[in-house]
């Protein structure tokens, strides 16, 4: 389940034109399993609709301390939330949640509250440098408050620079992470994504279908448990905020960036599909079709997950992953005790709906402690939340 899932967030919308982003984030949360209670201000009802917001989030929307039957609407709002998120924060509400002045429903329902905050500022680029701004929000983080930091890009009146909100998924995965588990705080994890490429002239190459879907969900689960998290991947997709992304291609520029790495990090996933083959002399040109079909001897790679497994230090926990189409579960075992790894997860590419490409998967995890979990056909991202579990509880049995 999603970290979001059951819980009450207070989702305060406030008069800039980066409210309309807002709807988005209300469709997110509820998707997720959210029960969101819009808050907007006078101001953000001149830029969104009342109603679309009641209409996707899970009551209606409240706009004014004197419009409810509760008399003290603010401090029932406060107290039950699990989490106050505003998108987009306006300079005004900014600093009045700073001053602790409370004019309106959700400047007042932020004060009642001690459930964590989010708060994601949207302004023009002069407003948001302004030493006012940086010094109340420098004060609200010191408070505990979590910040968004806006994007720099296109802005109202066509202007560029800092102060957009940011996207939808970057405030959602903001409002995991306050919310969700924090057993991998200090925690380092290196993740691999996506399929190696390997050339077979200028132009062509011989690789694999991996969309690189999996690596990233577990990469996003992983920061969003507290994790410090370096992705090495193949693929160009939108990163899970927090994350360094390190691009390679080929199998040697991955082993490089992964090895180079390895030693200093406390959990490596090896979720990427690490081409088994390569040519043995690749072209350094365009082969052209009228010179015939060219002659393609492979080579094998090099399989350095079996190096990483073997030099592993004291505490450091190795994640491994099986492809298979055939036999899964027995050559996973075998793949789990060759490269001396902690867990394997045995993945069935060919079954509907898993593996490669698809948003959901269904795996098979298996330790070397005996331990066998089926994972029944869930989304990438659950399947990440089941993997990373199994790690943490491994480390917590290494430190007891």
């Amino acid at each position: 389940m999603s970290s979001l899932a059951g819980r009450r967030i207070v989702l305060g919308v406030t008069g800039g034109i980066a409210a309309y982003k807002a709807i988005e984030v209300c469709r997110r949360l509820v998707d997720a399993g959210a029960h969101v209670v819009p808050v907007l201000t006078s101001g953000a009802t001149r830029f969104v609709g009342a109603v679309t917001f009641s209409a996707l989030a899970s009551e209606p929307v409240k706009t004014s301390l004197w419009d409810d039957a509760d008399p003290i609407p603010h401090t029932r709002l406060g107290q039950e939330a699990d989490l106050v998120l505003v998108a987009p924060a306006t300079a005004r509400l900014i600093g009045s949640y700073a001053a602790g002045i409370s004019s309106d429903l959700l400047t007042a329902t932020l004060l009642a509250t001690r459930a964590p905050v989010v708060i994601c500022p949207a302004m023009h680029t002069e407003m948001w440098e302004h030493p006012a701004v940086q010094d109340n929000l420098a004060l609200l983080r010191r408070r505990g408050v979590i910040v968004v930091e806006p994007a720099v890009g296109r802005l109202a009146g066509g202007d560029q620079g800092a102060g957009r909100l940011a996207d939808p998924e970057v405030i959602v995965a903001a409002a995991e992470r306050a919310l969700g588990p924090r057993d991998l705080e200090g925690v380092t994890v290196l993740v691999t994504a996506g399929g190696t490429r390997e050339p077979i002239d200028a132009v062509r190459v011989i690789t694999n279908r991996s969309s690189g879907k999996q690596g990233y969900a577990l990469a996003a689960e992983a920061a969003a448990r507290g994790a410090t998290v370096t992705l090495i991947s193949t693929v160009n997709r939108t990163p899970p905020p927090g994350v360094v992304v390190v691009p390679v291609s080929t199998t040697a520029e991955m082993e490089e960036a992964v090895v180079g790495r390895a030693t200093d990090v406390d959990v490596v996933v090896m979720a990427a599909a690490v081409a088994d083959f390569r040519p043995k002399a690749p072209a350094d040109r365009k082969l052209k079709k009228d010179e015939g079909v060219p002659e393609l001897v492979l080579e094998p790679t090099h399989d350095f997950l079996v190096d990483l497994g073997r030099t592993k230090r004291p505490g450091q926990i190795i994640v491994g992953f099986a492809a298979e189409t055939d036999d899964v579960i027995e050559g996973a075992r075998r793949k789990l005790a060759a490269k001396h790894l902690d867990l394997i997860v045995a993945n069935d590419v060919s079954a509907p709906g898993a593996g490669f490409e698809h948003d959901t998967n269904a795996v098979t995890l298996l330790g070397a402690d005996g331990f066998v979990q089926d994972v029944p056909l869930i989304d990438k991202r659950e399947v990440a939340r089941v993997i990373l579990d199994a790690v943490v509880a491994r480390r917590n049995r290494s430190t007891a």
